[in-house]
Parts: C-alpha cells; sequence; structure tokens
C-alpha cells in the first residue's frame, strides 16, 4: 500500500478532511478501499516476530488495527491538530479508555457534574469498583475544580458544551489547573465538534468523541475517537485497548471516514438552522429558557467568544408545566423526531429527565440543570422554516 502524497499539514481544515491519512493500494482506488479481514499474513517468521516487536510495519490483527481504521484515525488527527489518534467501536469506549488507562487503585478523578449519564456512571460507579475514587463539581467553578484536587488526583474529566444543559466551561483554566497540580485533563468535544472547538489548543491532554453522532450523522454506525499526543497514546490508550478489546469494525470506521469528507458542510448547515430555531423559540410564550451556544444571554457568552468559533447542532429549551407539558409538545411534533441520539441530518428531540438521565434522582438532575421541562433539541439539515412550523403547531397544543 501507498500512502497519500504530499504534506497536509498546512491545509484548511475541510481539505485534510478529504485527502488526510489516504492509503492506496496496487490498484489505485480514487474512495478508501475498505479491509474486511480479521487478520494479516507474514513473508516468514522473522517478519511476525519483528511485526510484534513494533520493529517492522504493518498490521497483524483487526483488534490491535486494520488499514481502514488506520487510515480513520490519521484522517481525524490531522483534523483536530493532534498528534495521534485511536478509534474505538463506541463514543463510550473512547471515554472509557481514555479514563481508565490512565488511572490506578488510590487514584482520584475530578470531574464536572454536568455530564451525560453513561459518563457519570464510568466516573462515579465504575471507577471506585477498581479503587479509584471520585468528585464532582460544578464545571463553571474553577474555586471548586481547585478545592477538589487531593495528592492522589490523576485526571480532570468535562464535557463542554455539556449534555443536555450546554453548560460551557473555561477549557484554558480547567488545563491550566490541571497542569499546576499534575493532572491530566479529558474533554469530550461532542457538542462543539472538531469544526468548532479545539480543546487541544486549549491545553487538554486528550480529546474523546462519540462518532456516532456528527461523524457519522447519518444514523449508521456506532464508533469513538480518542485524540491526543503520542506519548499520551502510547503510555496511557494503546495498550489498555489492545488487551481490552473494544475495536471498531472496519466497516463503521470505512463509514467513518467517508463521512468526514462532508462533516463542515454538514455541521455548519446545522448550526446555522440551529441559530435560526434557537432565535425562534426565545421568548416564546409556553417557554421558561432557551439555551443555546452563541446566544448573547448565554451564561458563558464571554467564555464561548473565547474558546469556539461557532456554536452548536443543539437547543436546550424548558416548558412550562414540567413533564406532561413537555410529553405533549413531544408528541405533538410530526417533523421532528423523538429519539436519543443527536448531530444526525434528521432533527432528534428528547426528554433527558426520562431517558438519558432517567437513573438519576430528581434531585442529582436539578443539580445538573435538568428539570422535568427541559428538552433537547439536535437539529438537522431539513430547512429551517419546516423545523420552525413543527415547533410552532407543537407548542400550540401544549
Amino acid at each position: 500500500m501507498s500512502a497519500n502524497p504530499g504534506d497536509v499539514a498546512g491545509l484548511h481544515p475541510e481539505t485534510r478532511l478529504v485527502h488526510a491519512g489516504t492509503l492506496r493500494s496496487q490498484f489505485g482506488e480514487t474512495s478508501e478501499a475498505l479491509f474486511l479481514t480479521q487478520g494479516h499474513v507474514y513473508d516468514s517468521a522473522e517478519q511476525a516476530e519483528a511485526r510484534f516487536l513494533n520493529k517492522d510495519p504493518g498490521f497483524q490483527y483487526a483488534r490491535f488495527s486494520n488499514p481502514t481504521v488506520a487510515m480513520l484515525e490519521a484522517r481525524m488527527a490531522a483534523f483536530e491538530g493532534a498528534e495521534a489518534c485511536r478509534a474505538t467501536a463506541t463514543g463510550m469506549a473512547a471515554v472509557t479508555a481514555a479514563i481508565m488507562g490512565q488511572v490506578r487503585q488510590g487514584d482520584h478523578v475530578v470531574a464536572a457534574r454536568a455530564l451525560f449519564g453513561s459518563c457519570r456512571y464510568v466516573v462515579e460507579e465504575h471507577l471506585p469498583r477498581y479503587g479509584v475514587t471520585s468528585t464532582l463539581v460544578d464545571g463553571t467553578d474553577l474555586v471548586a475544580w481547585r478545592e477538589a484536587v487531593t495528592p492522589q488526583t490523576k485526571v480532570f474529566f468535562l464535557e463542554s458544551p455539556s449534555n443536555p444543559t450546554l453548560e460551557v466551561i473555561d477549557i484554558a483554566a480547567v488545563a491550566a489547573l490541571a497542569k499546576e497540580v499534575g493532572a491530566t485533563l479529558v474533554v469530550d468535544n461532542v457538542f462543539a465538534t472538531p469544526l468548532f472547538q479545539r480543546p487541544l489548543q486549549l491545553g487538554a491532554d486528550c480529546v474523546v468523541y462519540s462518532a456516532t453522532k456528527h461523524i457519522d450523522g447519518q444514523g449508521r454506525c456506532l464508533g469513538g475517537l480518542i485524540l491526543a499526543s503520542q506519548a499520551f497514546i502510547e503510555a496511557h490508550v494503546q495498550t489498555f485497548l489492545r488487551q481490552t478489546g473494544p475495536a471498531i469494525s472496519p466497516f463503521n470506521a470505512w463509514v467513518m471516514l467517508k463521512a468526514l469528507e462532508t462533516l463542515p458542510l454538514r455541521v455548519r448547515q446545522q448550526a446555522h438552522n440551529a441559530a435560526i430555531v434557537a432565535e425562534w423559540l426565545a421568548g416564546r410564550p409556553g417557554l421558561s429558557r432557551v439555551i443555546f451556544p452563541c446566544a448573547r444571554n448565554h451564561p458563558q457568552a464571554e467564555i464561548i467568544a473565547r474558546q469556539m468559533t461557532g456554536p452548536s447542532t443543539l437547543v436546550a429549551f424548558e416548558v412550562e408545566g414540567g413533564k406532561e407539558a413537555a410529553f405533549r409538545f413531544l408528541n405533538g411534533l410530526k417533523l421532528i423526531r423523538i429519539s436519543n441520539n443527536l448531530g444526525d441530518a434528521k432533527s432528534l428531540i428528547v426528554h433527558p429527565a426520562t431517558t438519558t438521565h432517567q437513573r438519576f434522582s430528581s434531585e442529582i438532575r436539578a443539580s445538573m440543570g435538568i428539570s422535568d421541562g427541559l428538552i433537547r433539541l439536535s437539529v438537522g439539515l431539513e430547512h429551517a422554516d419546516d423545523l420552525v412550523a413543527d415547533l410552532e403547531r407543537a407548542l400550540a397544543g401544549v
């Protein structure tokens, strides 16, 4: 196989998403090849030995790597501006590996409390099974981060914007504190997408994605990505993934690889639509609040202006009347579909209190800003006027 000629490092992100990391077989295919193989053969026993000693470049077994997966990893690293990337079967596999690969019994993790339900499970319930303690803090309060640190603190973890309340955290400030106390910072960047926010440039040590969301963006495949320095990947991620096995399917990797080519077009249009929808929702009767990054009244507007180059494709809003009113609104929609996924070409909407965050008590949900009337809307590629008409019709029925 031959690598894509030329250095893409100086090219624009859109160009890197089309060309970076391409490997071509002897057939000179235009589209990246899909390698559906479990393993690889060697020319000799000596080559097999050298391959396992990492002295001979090449592939061994699909649980370790695969040519199609390697192309996805190289392209995403070029896009993110990271030295290295590893793909996983799901976004939660990426989160789990990025954190678990760093900690040992007796270590401590500090995390923002505004997290996706499964992320809080990893921090609050999974880590303690292995003797790793954790503290959850108000992510917007830098003093709270500092006060939570102990001599055993090894990892900081946050989402920004958060799921589902779109809370934004000052990544550069938290990263500086992490370095000061000798911890690493892992950032879940799903809601911002790599198009609108670059946590590594803000000082984070590691960025994770559910590639299921905007990167696939068309409701087809599961996948996850971990991006960091080569040293971080080798020290904390590579062996963990190799030995525990959350490998992404080559087919899923190929789907994600092709989807990256259109990611800027899709995400920019989705964000444009989301801004129109958020502006229409603002001040609408029956809604007590509307949350959208880049809105002038967002509580962290100043931070957003410094660390994000665009908004999100997500809008959160609260329907007056609690769960019953929220359900009437959801059931009144005709175009926007009820689903717990996000970042899709289709607009998707969900009631977090009874789905993604339903396992938490009402007190915990309240501390995360999740009321019984809160709705999370992932805006898709439909015409914005049609989305507004659907929302208006549903609100009229509440």
